[in-house]
């Protein structure tokens, strides 16, 4: 599989992640089912495309790329989603968060093998 096919699995994981993580906060701690089966079988996709990821990007690299655009995603899905709000110090984090993703994948050469 190419790397770029491998990068677009990548982004599945993370979206995976995000409506998994997502539908955690409407499971309301394993009280809903249908949301609870959601987090289930989106954590599952989640890992498994991410888990193939690993094939050709280091997984430190691949774990910091997921992690990070997924703190950032589930960072507006609760903004916009859940109304929760975010202050100017939870906004620079998320900022710094980004700006570390961009420097991994473009600066480092230690982003694929």
């Amino acid at each position: 599989m190419s790397l770029p096919a491998l990068y677009a699995l990548l982004v599945l994981a993370i979206v995976f992640e995000v409506l998994g993580t997502s539908a955690m906060q409407a499971a309301n701690h394993f009280s809903r089912l249908g949301p609870t089966l959601m987090m289930i079988g989106c954590y599952a996709v989640a890992f498994y495309c991410l888990s193939y990821t690993l094939r050709a990007i280091p997984v430190g690299i691949a774990y910091a790329i997921w992690s990070g655009l997924g703190i950032v995603l589930i960072s507006g899905v609760g903004v916009f989603v859940f109304g929760q709000t975010l202050d100017r110090p939870a906004i620079l984090g998320l900022g710094l968060i980004i700006a570390g993703v961009l420097v991994l994948n473009l600066f480092s050469k230690s982003t694929f093998h």
